[in-house]
């Protein structure tokens, strides 16, 4: 499935199991040996919420939170009938989350989450810093300096707002800005260009992945930060690559950030797992490619 170009592999965990989903998230996100997807999600039964997602990176590293996959997994749960409810909780490693569906036609097409009040406080996020909010804090990355805006929505992102974001070297300060030891955990680092007070334009590098063309908790980060800073409003369609998602940061109301917008389902398939992560030279050949990619 993909929203807004942010792709993953979906695998039903209600009705099957998945004994090494580590190994099985690199060998399928390899967009040369697998499927190809910027990581894999498996819905889940949850003890607390309708359903559980977790949510798995293309090196196989478990993250906590991906906003453009729960809304995803919003779509799959109604339009595979794993469920009736149009109002969904799910269960995620950064807590207990909502989607709401608008639905035509028995399928879902337009995905509504609630990705919950952002996390401001500098030493949950984590950064390495002293003081009580991290705002335009002045970073040196590699020949240049970046005012950063660290804000955790249940994994840790950080913006900073450039002139121009698409002619902007992302492949050369994201991955630097991914790993500077400002950020003790890494950070998924974005970097935004203001338009105007409602339209703000926006570029990701994940981290353990690299840029992607979407990323739904890096648009809530670059509003948020946008809003603090005074550069944007609390209501703003976020343009990326991938195309564009409206976020909504309410600031008079419950402190949430809510983020609407499509999915889509690209192909279905069934794979015989145990033939595939048999082939250990073939795992290790992509957990070697992701690596070095990365670095």
């Amino acid at each position: 499935m993909t929203a807004l170009g942010n792709d993953y592999v979906y695998i039903d965990c209600v009705n099957q199991t998945l004994a090494d989903p580590e190994k099985t998230a690199v060998l399928l996100s390899n967009r040369h040996y697998g499927s190809g997807s910027d990581g894999m999600v498996l819905i889940c039964p949850s003890e607390r919420c309708d359903f559980r997602m977790r949510i798995f990176n293309g090196d196989g590293t478990e993250a906590e939170m991906c906003g453009n996959a729960i809304r995803s997994v919003g779509k799959y749960l109604y339009d595979y009938h794993l469920t009736d409810q149009t109002e969904i909780s799910i269960e995620t490693l950064a807590g207990d989350r909502k989607v709401f569906l608008t639905v035509e036609g028995g399928k879902a097409v337009r995905i509504q989450a609630d990705v919950g009040a952002p996390i401001l406080e500098p030493y949950r996020v984590p950064v390495d810093f002293d003081g009580e909010i991290c705002r335009d804090h002045p970073l040196k990355v590699l020949d240049r300096e970046f005012l950063v805006n660290p804000v955790s929505v249940g994994n840790p992102h950080s913006v900073a707002f450039v002139d121009d974001v698409f002619h902007f070297d992302l492949e050369k300060y994201g991955p630097a800005m991914e790993m500077h030891p400002f950020f003790p955990e890494r950070v998924n680092a974005e970097f935004a260009t203001v338009r105007d007070a409602h339209n703000v334009e926006m570029r990701v590098w994940e981290r353990s992945t690299g840029e992607t063309l979407a990323c739904s908790t890096g648009c809530c980060v670059t509003v948020v930060g946008g809003y603090l800073t005074g550069r944007c409003s609390n209501e703003v369609t976020v343009h990326q690559p991938g195309g564009p998602l409206d976020v909504f940061y309410d600031v008079h109301g419950d402190g949430h950030i809510y983020v609407a917008g499509p999915s889509r389902v690209v192909f279905d398939a069934e794979c015989d797992l145990d033939v595939l992560l048999a082939d250990e030279d073939t795992v290790e050949r992509c957990r070697r490619a992701m690596y070095n990619w990365n670095k």
